[in-house]
């Protein structure tokens, strides 16, 4: 993975089961890495060298802060990866507003804000002759929305949607728009529900494997990682 070498990277979510997965590897491929999360234990943790930002991005001006802050610390920003999310479980019909309301912010306005608060910098990397890149994690959901997910889905959907159509407007830019869609993933994100309880799952996807396929894809020129890649 020389292709990564040297990169400046921000990986948002770091502290979770698929991001720090993510983040080690990256690091293993000589990225030079930002690491963001609310939690600074959990951050502080991570076995990964890198600069570590606490920060909520749901917060007015979260998204904005903490591109600029990995930006500033980089010397600069080649890469965003984004790896936070929540979910939550039950039938539409009871579903609570407030819960809709959490999986929209988290899972979609969040990361939307992310990138549009990073493209500035990604397209002066595009600049210096680099190959900046986004990539998101919307999950099998964005493809198949799931009875007992129905909110959780069109949460990961929307965010899946912004991903196409941004894709295309900022491929002149040379700025590439990656969104992968794994199935489920044994990260223990069910166990952490913002709502609901998880139905028996069959066994899901081993996070190693499918952090070795996305960082693959960060590698490479890939510009989508449907589930059957995983």
């Amino acid at each position: 993975m020389t292709e990564l070498s040297g990169s400046r990277v921000l990986v948002i979510g770091a502290s979770g089961g698929l991001g720090s997965r993510i983040a080690r590897r990256l690091a293993d491929a000589g990225a030079i890495l930002a690491l963001s999360g609310r939690n600074a234990a959990r951050l502080d943790a991570l076995d990964v060298p890198a600069e570590r930002i606490v920060a909520d991005l749901r917060s007015e001006s979260g998204s904005a802060s903490v591109v600029v802050e990995a930006e500033s610390r980089l010397g600069g920003l080649d890469a965003v990866v984004i790896a936070s999310g929540v979910v939550a479980f039950g039938p539409a019909s009871e579903l609570d507003p407030d819960t809709a309301i959490e999986l929209f912010a988290v899972n979609a306005l969040s990361p939307i804000d992310t990138i549009r608060a990073a493209l500035p910098a990604l397209t002066r990397s595009a600049g210096e002759g680099r190959k900046p890149v986004v990539v998101t994690i919307s999950g099998i959901v964005a493809e198949v929305p799931t009875a007992g997910l129905a909110a959780y889905s069109a949460s990961k959907s929307a965010l899946a949607a912004f991903m196409v159509a941004a894709g295309r407007e900022n491929r002149r830019a040379g700025i590439r728009l990656l969104d992968a869609r794994p199935g489920h993933t044994e990260t223990g994100l069910v166990t952490r529900a913002i709502a609901g309880a998880a139905p028996a799952f069959p066994e899901g996807l081993d996070p190693d494997h499918v952090a070795d396929v996305i960082v693959e894809a960060i590698a490479s020129d890939a510009r989508d990682l449907p589930s059957s890649a995983f």
